[in-house]
């Protein structure tokens, strides 16, 4: 479950935001002081923060930087103060969103839900991007499905980059030919395990020096292949 922190200081508003949320399946707090609320979000994990700007004891825009120091989450502004300045200004200190009063609760919760999935997606990519098996000068990209080799892009087959993969993933461990096969082809798939040793023969020509003694895939005569890494 989401959890998200409303710092706004009128209760009702925080109420009628937190009703929605919760309707909506969120897990919600409030904080009704400005210093209180930055410490709720500095010492607690929350997915995304609702920031008013007119707190009675702190600026909401010092609220908003100190916030992006500490966490990168989303962060949301929702303020009576609709002047362009201060939508340029909360903008740039990091909030990802700037929602002037009145607002339709709606809508609101349509931001939270865009947010938090731009947010995820965002995140994603980069936690995707680190997906990678790095030998010498290889490099598999996991998430991309790319084959790069002393920085030169490798244009691999689906099942020859399958197979690829799979040996890499679990290097040094032999895997005989039918169980090649059913990894990547499936157990309820019929078909000639040559067409394994055929597969391997190309990805050598691809991804070898020397494919006639390759480094990277080798060969146990009556056992398999082993991936060296």
């Amino acid at each position: 479950m989401k959890r998200i922190l409303i710092i706004e200081d009128q209760q009702s508003i925080a109420e009628l935001e937190r009703d929605y949320l919760e309707i909506d399946g969120f897990q919600v707090d409030i904080k009704n002081n400005g210093r209180e609320g930055l410490n709720q979000a500095l010492e607690h994990n929350y997915d995304l923060v609702l920031l008013d700007l007119m707190l009675p004891d702190m600026d909401g825009f010092d609220i908003c930087k100190k916030i992006r120091k500490g966490k990168n989450i989303p962060i949301l502004i929702i303020s009576a103060k609709g002047e362009d300045i201060d939508k340029i200004r909360g903008l740039g200190l990091g909030a990802d969103d700037y929602i002037s009063k009145p607002f339709s609760p709606s809508e609101l919760v349509a931001r939270v839900k865009a947010h938090l999935s731009r947010f995820e997606r965002l995140t994603g990519q980069q936690d995707a991007a680190s997906k990678e098996i790095r030998i010498k000068d290889l490099i598999i990209n996991q998430t991309a499905r790319q084959v790069y080799l002393g920085g030169n892009k490798i244009i691999l087959t689906t099942k020859e980059f399958d197979i690829l993969n799979f040996l890499a993933s679990n290097p040094n461990i032999v895997f005989s030919k039918e169980t090649i096969y059913d990894r990547i082809w499936g157990n309820d798939s019929y078909g000639d395990m040559t067409t394994i040793a055929v597969h391997i023969k190309k990805i050598r020509d691809k991804i070898e020096k020397d494919p006639q003694s390759p480094h990277y895939i080798e060969t146990l005569w009556g056992s398999g292949y082993r991936f060296n890494a």
